[in-house]
């Protein structure tokens, strides 16, 4: 077995989970639903990412020895809870919106149906991979979208945690980045990586020039040379003396960029090296590559932006219960009712309603027998959004490993194309389409 990730939690899941043992209300069968009540960032639209994550870190949701001489030792529960959480394994079902997906307010972006025990344990598993993926890949596509076409680098190792850089690096490829400089994300994901010099290099040496050839010599006439560690313009004459017209690209990392780039562009058509291609970095977001775009600009490069969900680090998602079993076995709906707080008991499927150019109008929350009902919104016009993740204890193919990640990706992009051009605004707004409970 992997490392447990069973301990990736908070410690009131397991005290809810010991008291209701001792009630004997611990098997009561229960619904849960993970969603945002807006959109944080008063963005018009939220991206799904974290899912498959979430179903592998669930396969090792396991209580091992080591885990539980931890809790043993530190009294978070008596012995009969231990006895319960070493036998543990998530044998519920599990809906959800497929990653890749948009999402609005109210989504139930996950539907837990099993016994409260079980349900109640992913609460901070599921929040705290989905509240921050889902933040940068909303970010990202953002960013995707502003660049009209031009492919980004994610680049925001430095700018996180070590393991959030890496699952950030997923979330906005799955969000369209082309690329990653982060290592274990190529290894971990297969997503293609990339990366040359930082300014170090060129300081190393005791000219430009020098640092240039030693480049070259090393990466070939391909690579991209960091022009802006002195003067640009010297710099790119300093590049195409060096590596010949044939230079890969140069990157500028400062300066008044709009300006910058079309001086640059200027130059380096003016040295003969019109195919060299020009990339960017410098801080950018979603409002800096927008502007940039239909500048002579050829990539872009985005660290810290991304990586935080560019001014949005967390969705803020929640997971609540909305229905559980009567003793007779009935489904009650239940509900939280505090003051801005309120949600919407009851079991829900999920249909996106289309106009007839086949641009999103609706997200219609149906409240009735619930995902896998087959009654409310039969005679409607849409698609049906939640998907089956995990039925009766068993995850479901396709939402995993390499091939989840490019399921998801195309997902996306195919996904953004039906939503409504208001969407893509960058101003604060509402959500791009209504959320309707019927």
């Amino acid at each position: 077995m992997e490392t447990s990730t069973a301990l990736l939690t908070d410690h009131y899941e397991l005290t809810m989970v010991d008291a209701a043992l001792k009630a004997g209300t611990a098997n009561r069968r229960s619904m849960f639903e993970l969603f945002a009540r807006r959109l944080s960032g008063a963005r018009r639209y939220g991206v799904v990412a974290g899912t498959g994550r979430l179903l592998e870190a669930i396969r090792n949701f396991r209580f091992g020895d080591t885990e539980l001489e931890y809790l043993r030792a530190n009294r978070v529960v008596n012995d009969d809870t231990l006895d319960w959480l070493a036998n543990f394994q998530f044998n519920g079902n599990i809906w959800g919106y497929a990653e890749g997906d948009v999402f609005f307010p109210g989504s139930p972006l996950i539907t837990v149906e099993a016994s409260f025990a079980e349900g109640v344990l992913l609460e901070t598993l599921a929040l705290s991979i989905l509240n921050s993926d889902s933040a940068v890949a909303t970010a990202a596509s953002r960013m995707v979208h502003s660049a009209a076409g031009k492919p980004l680098a994610e680049m925001g190792s430095r700018r996180t945690s070590e393991r959030t850089a890496v699952a950030a690096a997923r979330a906005a490829y799955i969000a369209g980045f082309s690329a990653t400089s982060n290592l274990e994300a190529g290894r971990s994901y297969g997503i293609p990586t990339m990366g040359t010099a930082a300014h170090s290099f060129t300081l190393l040496h005791d000219s430009e020039r020098e640092a240039f050839e030693a480049q070259v010599a090393a990466l070939g006439t391909d690579t991209t040379l960091l022009v802006d560690t002195y003067d640009i313009d010297e710099g790119v004459r300093t590049a195409i003396e060096v590596a010949g017209t044939g230079l890969g690209a140069v990157r500028i990392d400062s300066g008044d960029l709009p300006v910058v780039v079309a001086r640059v562009r200027r130059l380096l058509d003016d040295l003969g090296a019109t195919n060299t291609r020009i990339t960017v970095t410098n801080d950018l977001d979603e409002y800096t590559v927008a502007a940039l775009a239909a500048s002579p600009v050829d990539s872009f490069g985005v660290g810290t932006s991304v990586v935080v969900g560019s001014g949005t680090p967390t969705m803020g998602m929640v997971y609540k219960l909305v229905a559980r079993q009567d003793d007779a076995g009935e489904w009650v709906s239940v509900a939280k009712k505090s003051q801005d707080k309120a949600s919407v008991g009851g079991r829900k499927s999920v249909r996106r309603s289309f106009n007839a150019k086949g641009v999103a109008t609706a997200e219609r929350i149906y409240l009735g027998d619930g995902p896998d009902g087959a009654t409310e919104g039969a005679d409607t016009d849409g698609r049906e959004v939640l998907v089956p993740l995990i039925l009766d204890g068993a995850e479901q193919p396709g939402h995993t490993g390499h091939d989840g990640i490019a399921a998801a990706r195309e997902r996306h992009r195919e996904r953004v194309r039906e939503l409504p051009a208001v969407a893509m605004s960058l101003t604060r707004g509402d959500p791009a389409i209504p959320t309707e409970y019927r």
